[in-house]
Parts: structure tokens; C-alpha cells; sequence
């Protein structure tokens, strides 16, 4: 009996929506991508077993996680390959459409099963560990049971991806170059897994840390493959380097790319500087607290601006053909259309503003649960991102990526302690934080930032759902929001006795999401055809008009294509 309740404990209502969600993904399948999805079914059994494993055994404390959460294995393992396999599906839908190149998809094809390894070697390590504890505890046949489950679907895993990735490789060496790339995606997400739970202990579950590592190692794999095409082009014969360079990359993802790296590499050069320039440095002048803390400070702020101003620019001209220095770039981006976009900056700043100062004080001053407190905040999302996300799509993917350049170095400012700014944000934060959230990191702002802007930024390109941008703001700044109030102020049922989620909370987000997509699904319609009715009339009217009117409205055309 003890063994079956044990089991029964990774069945819950979170398990349940995961393999739902994987079972309608696997459905929408097309014949080519059948084994795409038996790999993401044998993932996902893999993962269940693990995480069924894990949190009967004494694991977890071994990998320092965060105290009373969920282990989260099997959502963390599933989430970015089935978001992979579902872009995978809509680009096979057209591409006999010829909306889309086959270098895209093979490329994305190879993108999916890299995501994919970062799973499973994250889950290969997971089994080792447990494996290890196993032996060190009495009885252990439910244990040894899960644990051999899990290892088989793993082993077919394995087996699977090796037979697509040479179904779809022209020779022997192109299978093998690719199957050394999603190996290199794996071993380097395991060792970022160890790196980020020992250094940041009791800072998130596993399957938390899961999902950052893996999209990490993705995000900078993809940039790494980048660089290699620019650096040696005698192996554009390979399929592998070929697909990279038939994609085609914005200004502004090789703008984000390349500051979101140069911050993630700061700690780094920063703790070497300082170690040099303190040993270069007399014993009592290093005692001095006040000398020390300037001196760091100093450090600090040049190596943000000569990474950031310097090295990462001549990284992106390298990789981009930019005809300007990326900061100028980013200038004449938003002067291009300056009423706009700077009218847009004007009310953000106004609504960043108002709403902080009010809701800091309410913090303060106010009993109000801080779960609650930061609900306002997805609805100061909503109105910040939704406007700009209809009328201005581009010009919101660069202020995303400014937004999270700005909060990973407040975060880095904070962590470190960096004078004169590190007690003031560690102060100002900690006034929004909760449970979820330590002292050590603070990662609630970046999960609101991410949840809005990852689908804006995945569905860019072809799209035939209009709604898929708008997932996040949708989920995150009104499904989400309702959830947590009606929950907390109306729920008397819930879901489990351990759990704190209402049936209520449930019912009524999932009821605001869908008047939501009812309110935005004929407006997006209405401004669509606005647009295809006000466009050829005003090309009419500048076509009669002279010749410097035309001239500026073809220039009108191109900066908003």
C-alpha cells in the first residue's frame, strides 16, 4: 500500500494537464514528424518515472532545490521540446505552401532535438543521482522499478533521435556532425544544471532549473553555431552549417543575442578583475571598506561598458551586416518612426511610473498578501504590452530585449552589492517578493518579462495562429491574475489538501482567457481589414499627389515591412 500511495503522488493535477497537452500535440502530428513525436511520448514517460522516483526518494535534498516546491521534472523535460515540435508542425504546414524554405525546417528540426538532449541528459544525470541514493537506502524495489523505466525510455529515446537524424543527413559524416551537436546540447546542460543548483542553492526546483538551462543552452548554443559559420566557411558543405546559413536573422534578435551574453559573461571577467586588482593592491588599502567598495564599483561599471559598448558590438557587426554600430542602429530604429515609438516609450515610462510608486507604497503600508500585490503588476502587462504588441510588433521584441538586459543587470548590481546602487535594489525588491523568491535571487520579474515575450518572440516569422503572440499577456496578465484573486477571496475547493490552488481560481482564469480571446479575435479582424481598406486608398491619393510625397510614402512602406 505504501508503494502504490508513493506511486500515486507523481499523478497529480499538474501531471495530468502535461500529458493532456502532449497528447494533443502528438495528435496534431503529420506523417513526416512521427517520430519527432514518439521521441517527445518516450521524454515525457521518462521524465514521469524520474520525477515519480525522485520525490519518494532522498534525492532532491543531495541537489539543494528549493524547500517545500514540487520537484517539476516532467513539466520542465517536456515544455521547450513540445513548443519545438509544435513550431515544427505549423512550419510543415506550409511548407507546401511555399511560405516557408526547407532549410527553416531542417534547421528547426535540428533546433528541437538539441532542446531535446538538454532534457535527456538532464534526466540521464537525475537517474544517477537517484540511483546513487537508492543505493545507499534498505529496500528499494519501487525505487529500482521507476528507475529501470526510466532508463529504458531514455535508452529508445536515444535511439530514435540517432534513426531521424539520419534519415534526414545526406551522408555519414552530416549524421554524425549533428549527432555530436545534440550531444555537445546535452553534457553542457548538465553541467550548467550542477553550476546553477550549487551556486544559487534553494533557489528553485528542479524542474525550474531545468527549464533556464535548457533554454541557456539553446539560446547561446544557436549563437555559438552562428559564429562557427562566419568563422569557418569551408564547412558550409555540411548540412549542419548550411542550415544556418539559409536562416534568416533579424538586426534585432543578433542585438538581444549579443547583450544578453555579454551580461551573462560580466560576473566573469568582473571576478577576475577584481581578484587581480586587490592582489595588485596593499594589504591595508584592501581593508579599507569604503576604498574597496568604490574601487569594485569603478570596476564594475567600465567592464559593463567596455563589454557592452565594445566586445559585444564587434560580435554582432561580425555576425550581421550591420551598415552602423548596433547602438546607433538601435537609434535610427527608433527615430524611424519617432512619433510613434517614442509616444509608445512616453506611456511606458508614465505607467512604469505611476504604478510603481503606488504600488511600493501599498507594500509598505498594506496587509495585502504580496502574491496578490504582484497580480497588479500582469495587469500593468496587459496594458503596457498589448497596445504595442498590435500596433508596433517589431519596435515591442526590442524593448523586451532592453527590459531584460536592464533587469538582469539590476539583478547582477543587487547580487553582487555594486555601490552606491546594490542596497537600494536589493531594498526595492525585496518589498515584492514572497515565498517563491530568496534573497540570494530574485526571479519573479524575469518570469512575468519571459512568459510575455517568449511567444512574441518564437512565433515571429510564419504564423497561421493569430492569437499565439498574445499567449503570454493572455495567461500570464488576466488568466493568471483572476485566478490567483478569485481563488484567494472566493476558493473553497481545492485541488489537493497540501496544495493552496482552487477549483474556483481555476475556473475563473480559464474563463477570462477565453472572454478575452473573444474581445481580441474580431478586433484583430476589424484592425486587419481597416488596414487592407485604408492602404490602397492612401496609395491612390500619393500616387496623384508629387513626386516627394510619393518618394516618402515607398519609404513609409519599406520601415514598416
Amino acid at each position: 500500500m505504501a508503494s502504490t500511495a508513493s506511486s500515486s503522488s507523481g499523478f497529480n493535477g499538474e501531471t495530468a494537464v502535461v500529458l493532456l497537452f502532449i497528447a494533443r500535440v502528438f495528435f496534431s502530428l503529420p506523417f513526416s514528424l512521427l517520430l519527432h513525436g514518439l521521441a517527445l511520448s518516450l521524454l515525457a514517460l521518462s521524465a514521469l518515472f524520474v520525477e515519480i522516483t525522485a520525490d519518494t526518494s532522498p534525492s532532491l535534498s543531495l541537489l539543494k532545490t528549493r524547500p517545500g516546491a514540487s520537484s517539476g521534472i516532467l513539466l520542465g523535460a517536456v515544455t521547450l521540446p513540445a513548443v519545438m515540435l509544435s513550431k515544427l508542425i505549423q512550419l510543415s504546414r506550409s511548407l507546401p505552401l511555399h511560405e516557408v524554405a526547407t532549410e527553416e525546417l531542417e534547421y528547426l528540426t535540428v533546433q528541437y532535438w538539441a532542446t531535446s538532449a538538454t532534457s535527456l541528459g538532464v534526466l540521464v544525470f537525475l537517474y544517477i543521482v537517484i540511483s546513487h541514493a537508492t543505493d545507499n537506502m534498505g529496500p528499494r524495489s519501487r525505487v529500482s522499478l521507476d528507475a529501470k523505466l526510466s532508463l529504458s525510455g531514455i535508452v529508445l529515446y536515444s535511439a530514435v533521435c540517432s534513426v531521424s537524424l539520419a534519415t534526414t543527413s545526406h551522408t555519414g559524416f552530416d549524421t554524425v556532425l549533428k549527432l555530436l551537436w545534440v550531444l555537445c546540447h546535452g553534457l553542457a546542460a548538465v553541467k550548467l544544471i550542477q553550476h546553477f543548483l550549487s551556486t544559487f542553492p534553494s533557489c528553485a526546483s528542479i524542474g525550474e532549473a531545468l527549464l533556464v538551462t535548457g533554454g541557456l543552452v539553446l539560446y547561446f548554443g544557436d549563437m555559438l553555431a552562428c559564429t562557427i559559420v562566419k568563422v569557418i566557411g569551408f564547412l558550409s558543405s555540411s548540412d549542419l552549417v548550411s542550415v544556418q546559413y539559409g536562416i534568416k536573422r533579424s538586426e534585432i534578435t543578433t542585438i538581444i543575442q549579443g547583450l544578453l551574453l555579454g551580461l551573462l559573461l560580466l560576473p566573469v571577467v568582473f571576478k577576475y578583475v577584481v581578484k587581480v586588482w586587490e592582489c595588485s593592491l596593499s594589504r591595508a588599502y584592501c581593508e579599507a571598506r569604503t576604498c574597496n567598495e568604490i574601487g569594485r564599483s569603478l570596476i564594475f561599471f567600465a567592464s559593463l561598458g567596455f563589454i557592452l559598448i565594445v566586445i559585444i558590438p564587434l560580435w554582432m557587426q561580425f555576425v550581421q551586416d550591420f551598415n552602423l554600430h548596433p547602438l546607433l542602429w538601435v537609434i535610427s530604429f527608433v527615430f524611424s518612426e519617432p512619433l510613434k515609438r517614442l509616444s509608445l516609450c512616453i506611456y511606458w515610462v508614465c505607467v512604469i511610473y505611476v504604478s510603481v510608486l503606488r504600488f511600493y507604497n501599498i507594500s509598505k503600508n498594506s496587509k495585502i498578501e504580496r502574491i496578490l500585490l504582484r497580480k497588479y503588476y500582469h495587469l500593468m502587462a496587459v496594458s503596457m504590452f498589448l497596445p504595442a504588441l498590435i500596433f508596433q510588433p517589431k519596435f515591442l521584441d526590442l524593448a523586451f530585449g532592453a527590459a531584460l538586459v536592464i533587469f538582469l543587470a539590476l539583478e547582477i548590481i543587487r547580487v553582487w552589492r555594486i555601490w552606491p546602487l546594490g542596497q537600494l535594489v536589493h531594498q526595492f525588491m525585496n518589498a515584492f517578493t514572497d515565498h517563491r523568491d530568496s534573497d540570494l535571487l530574485i526571479v519573479s520579474h524575469f518570469s512575468l518579462l519571459l512568459g510575455c515575450a517568449l511567444p512574441i518572440w518564437m512565433s515571429s516569422g510564419y504564423n497561421d495562429r493569430p492569437l499565439t503572440p498574445f499567449a503570454g499577456i493572455l495567461s500570464l496578465g488576466i488568466g493568471d491574475t483572476m485566478a490567483s484573486m478569485v481563488g484567494h477571496k472566493y476558493g473553497v475547493l481545492r485541488w489537493s489538501k497540501t496544495g493552496k490552488k482552487t477549483i474556483e481560481g481555476t475556473a475563473a482564469g480559464i474563463t477570462s482567457v477565453l472572454a478575452a480571446c473573444s474581445v481580441l479575435v474580431p478586433l484583430l479582424a476589424i484592425i486587419d481589414a481597416f488596414i487592407d481598406i485604408s492602404m490602397p486608398m492612401f496609395a491612390a491619393l500619393v500616387i496623384s499627389s508629387p513626386r516627394r510625397d510619393r518618394e516618402w510614402f515607398v519609404g513609409s512602406i519599406h520601415s514598416t515591412t
